[in-house]
C-alpha cells in the first residue's frame, strides 16, 4: 500500500494542509479528521497537493466539502501544486474553475507556491 500523510501548519493568514499520497475513497476520511478541527476565520485554507498523484470522485467530493467549509467561515480554499492527473480530473469535470489554484514546488510550472508564502 502506498504511503499516505497529512500535515497541517497554521499561519497568521493561512492554514496549509499538505497531503502526500492518493486522494481517494480510503484516504479522504483521514483528511476530513484533520480539516474538521481547523478554524479558518477569514483565512485561506491551502491544500498543498504537490504529493498527490491521483484524485478520484471521493477526492472531488472532499474538495467541494472543504470549499464549503472554508467559505462558511469567511475563508477561501486554495489548491496548490496540482499534478497532471488531479488537474485533468478537475478540468474534465468542469470543477477547476471553482477553485483558486497556484503552482507548487513540484509542478512543471516551477512558480513559487503561494501556499508556502511567509506568514
Amino acid at each position: 500500500m502506498p504511503s499516505f500523510g497529512v500535515h497541517i501548519s497554521d499561519h497568521a493568514e493561512r492554514i496549509v494542509v499538505t497531503v502526500v499520497g492518493e486522494l481517494d475513497f480510503d484516504t479522504c476520511p483521514r483528511i476530513t479528521q484533520v480539516t474538521d478541527t481547523v478554524i479558518i476565520r477569514d483565512r485561506t485554507l491551502c491544500l498543498d497537493l504537490t504529493g498527490v498523484p491521483f484524485l478520484d470522485a471521493s477526492g472531488l467530493g472532499l474538495l467541494q466539502i472543504l470549499n464549503e467549509h472554508a467559505g462558511g467561515q469567511g475563508g477561501l480554499l486554495e489548491l496548490s501544486g496540482l499534478q497532471s492527473q488531479p488537474r485533468r480530473v478537475l478540468e474534465l469535470t468542469g470543477m477547476r474553475a471553482q477553485f483558486r489554484t497556484t503552482a507548487g514546488p513540484g509542478t512543471a510550472d516551477r512558480s513559487p507556491s503561494e501556499c508556502h508564502a511567509a506568514p
